[in-house]
């Protein structure tokens, strides 16, 4: 285990510093201090976790993007792709309480919140806990549940709370949703609503490996599973911090303005039924401000924001029947868009 740097407090939020850039000396110092320990505790945690998902940094980097953004994260692919061990890896690589949900059509939307019990030694009702209760939730096979269960999540990731028999109760953080989800086209799955959609920070594809990625994941799980020997690099505390950095990071009004207008032309694009919503939007800044710190910048760049664009944005718009029917990809669309939308001239970092 690495020991834990101590992380300096900003004493002023990003949006609150000068537009032409001039920003307290000893703020400038603290913010970047913080953004060199969070590239090094990233690097470990994408370490640890490439160490199980060989051959594909970019999930890794998308998976601790999220996570530093306080998001939540649908992996979705066929089976066997590694998709529940991408998110076992990211929870085993911190130091939290991790909990896992095997979705099924039978699941009750208590077993995920939790329940009221009646205790007749002290006629009181005592309140049980559910799995959502803890900072990583893995939900596997999301899509498996009935709509009913799924809607259980919204409270819970969108608010960090969650009500049972007219009582809330405050979730711990940091708090994350890593679900795991097969086509929809697959025997056995309901589409996830989208107000659920929504609430996913990001979405990824896993996709299958190339051959040198397969035949080094056959000679580390010959004998033994790679998860057995991964050990916590950094703690639930720590990314708590690092999630309270990534938040002033310098996002310019040039750059806020692009993310708006990628954004916006998703409402108004022909062969899109459903646009993203404002939601997406304040998403899609908070995880280009993580990738910007992860890769030692105090600013975001339009770059940033076209990498994660189609992650973010994608998996929320609908097409309209006649853009299915001609085989239009709700990425294919993100794509278009960003390669369309005029970048800024100029998108400089803090002075």
């Amino acid at each position: 285990m690495h020991p834990e740097p101590a992380f300096p407090t900003l004493t002023k939020a990003a949006d609150g510093l000068p537009q032409n850039g001039a920003v307290d000396a000893a703020d400038a110092d603290a913010l970047a201090t913080g953004i060199d320990e969070l590239v090094e505790v990233t690097a470990r945690v994408r370490a640890a976790v490439e160490s199980v998902v060989s051959g594909r940094p970019s999930l890794a980097w998308l998976t601790v993007a999220v996570l530093l953004a306080e998001g939540h994260l649908l992996i979705e692919d066929v089976p066997g792709v590694g998709k529940t061990t991408l998110a076992k890896a990211l929870a085993r690589s911190v130091d939290c309480q991790v909990g896992r949900i095997q979705f099924t059509p039978d699941l009750l939307p208590s077993d995920l919140t939790g329940v009221n019990i009646f205790r007749a030694q002290t006629h009181e009702f005592e309140f049980r806990p559910g799995p959502v209760f803890n900072n990583i939730v893995i939900g596997d096979e999301i899509n498996r549940a009935s709509p009913k269960t799924q809607s259980a999540l919204l409270e819970c990731m969108e608010e960090g709370q969650t009500t049972v028999d007219g009582t809330s109760h405050r979730l711990p953080r940091p708090f994350i949703v890593v679900a795991t989800q097969n086509p929809v086209e697959m025997e056995g799955t309901y589409p996830l609503p989208e107000a659920q959609r929504d609430r996913f920070t990001a979405r990824l594809t896993v996709g299958y490996p190339d051959t040198a990625a397969e035949l080094l994941m056959l000679d580390r799980q010959e004998a033994l599973s790679p998860l057995a020997h991964l050990s916590p690099v950094t703690t639930g505390a720590t990314v708590l911090r690092l999630a309270e950095l990534v938040r002033h990071v310098h996002a310019s009004p040039a750059v806020k303005q692009y993310v708006l207008d990628v954004v916006g032309a998703t409402r108004e694009h022909p062969a899109l039924r459903l646009g993203a919503s404002p939601r997406a939007s304040l998403q899609l800044l908070k995880v280009a401000k993580a990738s910007a710190a992860m890769d030692g910048r105090e600013y975001v760049l339009p770059d940033d924001v076209q990498q994660l664009a189609v992650h973010v944005v994608a998996h929320r718009l609908i097409l309209t029947t006649e853009a299915r029917l001609a085989g239009t990809t709700t990425q294919g669309v993100v794509t278009q868009i960003v390669e369309r939308t005029p970048v800024p001239a100029a998108s400089p970092g803090r002075r």
